[in-house]
């Protein structure tokens, strides 16, 4: 395994958790094509929140481990703070 190989393995891994997101959102799209809004479960939407928060959650420490500048506590103190949507 090359060096370069060796070094874009972790940024493979990191994006497979957004593989897995693109297709379930892709499947939903597909099963309901006829209909012009989607209806998801709460436990499809649960996986997708955990999909993201994995992503999230790995970005952070690779963020933390990086060039020593940054900590993954000064990314997450830095986050914009989420409003609820009004219906």
């Amino acid at each position: 395994m090359s060096v370069e190989s060796r070094a874009l393995q972790p940024l493979v891994r990191q994006l497979a958790h957004l593989k897995v997101l693109s297709r379930l959102m892709g499947h939903e799209l597909h099963a309901q094509a006829s209909s012009r809004t989607l209806t998801l479960s709460r436990e499809e939407v649960v996986e997708m929140q955990t999909t993201l928060d994995l992503f999230i959650e790995e970005a952070g420490r690779r963020l933390g481990s990086g060039s020593g500048t940054t900590s993954a506590a000064d990314a997450v103190s830095a986050e914009p703070t989420l409003v609820a949507a009004r219906n």
